[in-house]
């Protein structure tokens, strides 16, 4: 029987937002009653489990309901009905700032919660320095964290959560405010944690991100749990959502607002009939460094003179390779009212052999915008005759001075 590290089971959350608040006592003698307020349900009877050992992630809207459920596994929040049964040691990363006294140093700050996380003063001066170097803050450890910019807030909250050696790793969004190599920093972190064997969860603006590390997803969407299995799917699903919502982008921001009324789904103006990959004559298998081509073919119901078509290509790893936006490569398409087939053309495809997955999109701003998106919508071969090793072929020529 599988071991779990978290069972969250059929919780709710329930906040009451109330339309003024009395400011005094005189306010309560002038103005008896009750306030009014209306109720929002930030999450309605969610359920999964997360076994150990296992890296889990959550994707949704802004306004899904993410964070409120992080913080109940956290246990900031407690569910209106409903548990959340936790195994194990767990340290989070959570909103930016969380945790933190602005008042105290960065010092301070590590110890007070490394206490709040259960530490003994001794055991937390045995990591101390390990949170400082990973921080890269050893300038500014002993100055307010009032001062401290979003980044450095980010550096000193991950350093500790990593270094407190927790079971369980709770990451927010938040990593999307560190700058790109304190990102890579992280995810190595976040890598080491897997082969150790610990328990993340993780959740992510990126779904590049969910899809590389997580091993199963659940979707939320205003509050409810849509989704539950593999990543690929759940990415699938969180997109759809997305554009039934008129969003036009496909990153969610690091922040949540509640959201008691859910958005009527938008008629799509157009669908993706079918997709093609491979090589442009015949697409079949695509020989390394030779052309490629992915041709969609989309029903409209509309005309759009400005569209772009969107390719991502995903190696057999399941790591995003290229994601290209045909409008930003100066190639935007028009489409007409009927059937229309969009093809982008690569000409040189240097990756190494494989069975490639391409996800494809088209979006199109106006008055009626559109944004449509497939997850594995076409698959295609590269073959390779030669002996390299790694995921792209490179050409490279050498030199040799005596010196």
């Amino acid at each position: 029987m599988t071991e779990l590290a978290v069972d969250v089971q059929g919780v709710t959350k329930r906040f009451r937002l109330f339309k003024e608040k009395h400011r005094s006592v005189k306010e309560r003698i002038l103005h008896p009653g009750r306030v009014e307020f209306h109720e929002v349900w930030a999450l309605r009877d969610v359920a999964f489990s997360v076994p150990k050992g296992s890296t889990f992630g959550i994707l949704g809207h802004n306004g899904s309901g993410k964070s409120t459920l992080l913080k109940t596994i956290c246990g900031v929040l407690q569910p209106t009905h409903g548990q959340v049964v936790v195994r194990g040691k767990l340290a989070a990363l959570l909103e930016l700032g969380a945790g933190f006294e602005p008042e105290l140093s960065g010092r301070d700050n590590v110890y007070l919660n490394g206490a709040m996380l259960g530490l003994k003063k001794s055991e937390i001066d045995a990591v101390f320095d390990d949170i400082v170097a990973f921080s890269e803050l050893e300038e500014f450890i002993d100055t307010q964290v009032k001062f401290y910019s979003s980044g450095m807030y980010i550096r000193l909250g991950f350093a500790v959560a990593v270094n407190v050696d927790p079971e369980i790793l709770v990451i927010d969004e938040v990593l999307a405010v560190g700058d790109e190599r304190f990102q890579r920093k992280c995810l190595d972190r976040v890598r080491e944690f897997q082969e150790q064997g610990r328990t993340i969860i993780f959740v992510s603006q990126s779904p590049e991100q969910v899809r590389m590390l997580c091993e199963s997803v659940v979707v939320l969407h205003h509050g409810e749990m849509i989704f539950h299995g593999e990543p690929s799917e759940g990415i699938r699903i969180f997109r759809e959502r997305l554009n039934e919502m008129g969003e036009h982008h496909v990153g969610a921001a690091t922040d949540e607002t509640l959201d008691a009324s859910p958005a009527p789904p938008v008629q799509a103006p157009a669908s993706i009939l079918s997709v093609r990959a491979g090589d442009p004559a015949t697409f079949g298998a695509v020989a390394t460094g030779g052309p490629a081509a992915i041709s969609v073919t989309l029903q409209s119901s509309l005309a759009y003179d400005e569209a772009s078509v969107l390719v991502e290509i995903i190696s057999p790893l399941g790591i995003s390779l290229a994601r290209l936006d045909s409008a930003e490569l100066g190639h935007p398409v028009v489409i007409q009212p009927g059937t229309t087939v969009l093809t982008m053309t690569i000409p040189h495809l240097p990756l190494l052999d494989g069975h490639h997955q391409v996800n494809v999109g088209v979006s199109a701003r106006g008055e009626h915008p559109l944004y449509l998106w497939q997850e594995q919508a076409a698959a295609f071969e590269i073959t390779y005759a030669g002996k390299a090793e790694g995921l792209v072929a490179l050409e490279a020529t050498v030199t040799a001075t005596a010196n």
